[in-house]
Parts: C-alpha cells; structure tokens; sequence
C-alpha cells in the first residue's frame, strides 16, 4: 500500500497529478474553515512529505470558487487540534505552518475565493502564492476580533509588503484583492480568472520536472536567507489565544455567527468590509 491508498482524508482531496506533482483540493463545506480536523490531515500530509524524495511540487486549490480557506473555525473546540502531535513543539496551527514552509517540496497556493485571517497565514507559508484576478481575496482580519494574528502573519508579511503595508494590511482589517495583492507583493501575481487555471498547471508542472536535487538546494538556499526565525511564533500564538479568554473576542464571534459567519452568507463574503461595524458595536454592548 502507498501513501496515496492508504491516506482518505475529508477536508480536502489529495490528487497525484504524477509522480513528482501532487495536489490539494480544499473540500470542506460550506465555506472551507480550518477547523481540528483539517489540521489532523494537513499534520498527516506533512509527516509523509517530509520525507517523500519523489514529490517536488504540490498545488493547494480549493473546490468552492468563492472560499479557498476562509479562516480558523470559530466554533471549534481548540483543545481538539491541541492534543495532536506537534513536532515543533508549537501550538497546532503554528506547527502546521513552520512545517509548511520547510517542506522539501514545492508549495504553491492557487488562490480563486477568499484566504482571510488562518486562510491567508496557509497561503504566506506557502512558497508560491498565485492569485485569480478577478476572484481572489486576502486579509488578515484578526484585529476585527481585538486579536494579534496567532499564525505569524505578521513575520512572514513584513519582509514580503514591507512596514507600512504590514501595518496598513493589519490594522485595518481589510480585504485585499488579486491586483492589489500583486502590487503590495502580498501575492506572487494575479492572473485573469479565464487564465488562471491553465497557468498554474503550466507552471507546477514544469517545475515538477526538474531534478530534485536542485529544487532542494534552491529552497535551502532562499529559505536560509527569507525564513522568519522559528522563535517569532510562539509569542504570536499566545497572544492571539489570550485575545480569545478575552470578553470581547466572544461577543464578536457571537455577532457575526448570527448574521452567518461560516455559512455561505453575505457576512463571510463582505467580511473584511463588515467587521468593522460589527464589531465596534459588539464591544460596545460590554461596557
């Protein structure tokens, strides 16, 4: 038995495309939260391709056109994702990011649908993050929630968009799309949507051609020189759990979980422009 028989997970598709391309497909309804079980298989996938000689690419997509990961699941019990193995001994979702970043392989996001909050931390550890034109949002929408981002947003934005834009990216809670996600250096480019498929097929598969040694080399050499220090992310975790025992994380919660957060509604859609009012006016009801 291989892998590829052996391993049925649900939260999203695992396809060989060949031998040296593999690809992720999010599949997790309505809007692809990444709740504990998903962390369970993203751990799994890694434990085997951090070891796999013979996968040099691997393309994460997602099946729902408007939602590639849309962010932490809110409603989940922490402690389930908690308990399960971490190798770096960091909380679950750091340790599954570090990991991501340092896998052998070649990472590419294909973004078409929103990555916001957890969903855009995913695509930042990835090596590659290319973006539909048309359909693709980014945002780190934390603050909305009077929280730090708890996946190391901010290490691995800095040296991609800069200062000022980390912080204008932070701070203001909003949604970025695939041109400005391109211009800012958020995102590798953004593609026309009619495009957007085709290129990413060209482009993991020919990358998927080359020798494997030299793609290892390749990626030991940048990341020696482009990896924020694992250090960096342990503090980030902390606070944005310290944000959660807080009341006002979940009184924002419970506002945007009766107008549908995480449900195919109009506040996941309009996220990163309807936080803001929401929020304001959740706290507003604690004092």
């Amino acid at each position: 038995m291989t892998f590829l028989d052996d391993f049925k997970p649900a939260q999203f598709k695992l396809t060989a495309e060949s031998e040296t391309l593999w690809r992720v497909t999010f599949t997790n309804p309505p809007v692809n939260v990444i709740g504990p079980p998903m962390i369970r298989e993203l751990k799994e996938l890694l434990t085997h391709l951090e070891t796999d000689p013979g996968v040099n690419v691997v393309v994460f997509d997602s099946e729902n056109p408007e939602y590639f990961l849309a962010h932490y699941d809110l409603l989940a019990n922490p402690e389930e994702a908690e308990s399960l193995p971490s190798p770096t001994g960091f909380a679950a979702w750091p340790d599954v990011l570090v990991r991501l970043s340092k896998l052998p392989a070649v990472t590419v996001s294909a973004i078409r649908g929103r990555a916001r909050g957890a969903g855009s931390e995913f695509v930042l550890a990835t090596d590659i993050r290319f973006a539909s034109r048309e359909k693709a949002i980014l945002g780190q929408m934390e603050v909305g929630f009077t929280a730090l981002a708890g996946g190391g947003a901010q290490a691995r934005l800095s040296p991609l968009v800069g200062r000022a834009r980390s912080f204008e990216i932070m701070l203001s809670g909003s949604d970025f799309d695939g041109d400005l996600a391109e211009r800012y250096g958020y995102v590798n480019r953004s593609i026309a949507d009619a495009d957007f498929v085709e290129f990413v097929d060209a482009w993991a598969t020919r990358v998927s051609k080359w020798d494997p040694r030299v793609i290892r080399e390749i990626k030991a050499a940048v990341n020696r020189d482009t990896l924020p220090a694992d250090a960096l992310f342990p503090p980030q975790s902390d606070a944005f759990w310290a944000a959660v025992a807080r009341p006002e994380f979940p009184a924002i919660t419970k506002a945007l979980v009766e107008r549908g957060l995480q449900e195919a509604s109009d506040v996941e859609l309009n996220l990163g422009d309807d936080i803001s009012a929401i929020s304001v006016a959740a706290v507003a009801t604690l004092k």
